[in-house]
């Protein structure tokens, strides 16, 4: 019997070298990207102009409110001498209170310097819509809104009290409930906020949402940039298009996070400032809340009002820090990188389709219509974290950046969280291959209108 020979195969592995080139070219236009954008004056200017003016705003709007001290003289003229007790002057509206008969007082208003005249007719009890608010000119809504409020408090009080139903018996059953939650994690008890949870949950949400869409698009554009100026057809001499594709994607993720960095920490900085400048302003506000809440309130519950509305601040604070801000905060840095490495790889592959940045769009919205869906799903997630519906979109990877984020401050398992991960890991290994294989043929070709087909036909393209 003749065995026959069989050539053995030498498997050739790849050198440290071979391996070291690629990294370094990827490198190479991972820092020229991030400088390029780093060093442009318009990435300085809204770095700083950007927490400078959302902190301005706000500013701008506690700023009028506390500022707005100017006191509103109301002339009262009670007919029915039952009202005097239902108008109390307050630092915003000063009562007086007028005798004699309208046609006078419309006169003594006219001549005067008060603000409005307000008449309430004897019958008022029998007939509340005869009231009348008189003005030199319009009066706001806030303001008829109060004397409305204080008419009807008055009445309602006045009709209780034929009732035989007194103050004290009001007093007395008026009852305050503030549940605390809990959170019940193997059998220990961990305090929890709702409220932080959500405001948490929205913020994160927001902010995923834009930057995947604003630093995808970026590398969408720069792309198509220098497809269209022909600079890549120089580039790729070089740099294979895998490497230049990958390089543009990281470079772009690390201006991002450089710029997220920036904006948290000038944005602290300017809070911190404005807070100390205001501070006077805002405890005065805060103890006149405090002081209309504990003397609406029944006498056994001042003490406890006192403990919980008087800083609503530090109630916010503390639920805040109930939550797994660690968790938090790296889950936020995982799918803000995730959401964006995922969708720019795409975004970068239909700029590399194009001859003109104008075709983009038949392109860009299938592309983005799950980013859009998973922000809609995040409003549900905000409602149920746990229904079927936020439970999938947490979990697919087009999705999943902005659902899951939104769920974590409620707090999800951990195999959800690690699965979710690991999927949109996986999903990002995919969208850069299928990405890759568009964007080297793509970035090469021109004046030919790309389909879908077309686009179908380059993935299965050789070489």
């Amino acid at each position: 019997m003749a065995f026959r020979k069989q050539k053995i195969r030498k498997i050739e592995f790849p050198t440290a070298e071979a391996i070291k080139t690629p990294m370094k070219n990827i490198l190479l236009v991972l820092k020229r990207e991030y400088l390029v954008r780093v060093q442009k004056k318009s990435f300085i200017v809204m770095t700083i102009l950007t927490p400078l003016l959302f902190v301005l705003f706000y500013a701008g709007i506690i700023w009028t409110a506390v500022s707005s001290t100017e006191t509103k003289k109301i002339m009262v003229l009670d007919e029915s001498h039952l009202m005097k007790d239902g108008f109390k002057s307050s630092k915003q509206l000063e009562f007086v209170f007028v005798d004699g008969d309208l046609a006078t007082a419309k006169k003594d208003f006219d001549s005067g310097t008060g603000n409005a005249l307000l008449h309430i007719p004897a019958d008022v009890m029998e007939n509340p819509k005869e009231v009348r608010i008189y003005a030199k000119k319009n009066v706001s809504l806030e303001l008829k809104s109060s004397l409305e409020n204080a008419i009807e408090n008055q009445i309602e009080d006045i009709k209780l009290k034929e009732a035989g139903i007194t103050q004290q018996i009001l007093s007395d059953s008026k009852v305050n409930v503030r549940a605390q939650t809990l959170s019940l994690e193997e059998g220990q008890e961990k305090e929890s906020n709702s409220g932080a949870a959500t405001i948490i949950a929205i913020v994160c949400g927001m902010i995923i949402y834009f930057a995947v869409l604003l630093y995808g698009t970026q590398v969408m554009r720069s792309v198509s940039e220098e497809k269209t100026s022909r600079i890549v057809e120089v580039i790729i001499s070089s740099v294979k298009p895998f490497q230049l594709l990958v390089g543009k994607i990281v470079g772009v993720a690390l201006v991002g996070l450089t710029q997220f960095a920036l904006w948290i920490i000038l944005t602290i900085l300017l809070v911190s400032g404005a807070g100390y400048l205001m501070k006077d302003k805002l405890e005065g506000i805060r103890q006149e809340v405090a002081e209309k809440q504990i003397s609406a309130a029944s006498p056994e519950l001042s003490q406890e009002i006192k403990k919980t509305e008087a800083n609503p601040a530090l109630s916010m604070i503390d639920g805040i820090k109930s939550l797994n801000i660690p968790l938090i905060i790296g889950s936020f840095l995982f799918y803000f990188v995730g959401g964006y490495l995922l969708y720019s790889a795409l975004l970068g592959a239909v700029g590399s389709a194009v001859d003109h940045e104008s075709d983009t769009q038949q392109f860009v919205f299938p592309i983005t219509l799950p980013l859009i869906f998973g922000f809609v799903v995040a409003q549900t997630a905000i409602r149920d974290p746990d229904s079927p519906l936020v439970f999938w979109a947490s979990l697919v990877p087009f999705t999943s950046p902005i659902v899951m984020m939104v769920r974590i401050p409620f707090g999800v398992p951990a195999w959800q969280i690690l699965l979710s991960m690991g999927l949109l890991v996986a999903g990002f290994i995919g969208t850069v291959w299928l990405a890759s294989r568009i964007y080297r043929v793509g970035i090469l070709m021109y004046g030919k209108k790309v389909t879908y087909k077309e686009l179908t036909k380059w993935l299965f393209y050789k070489g």
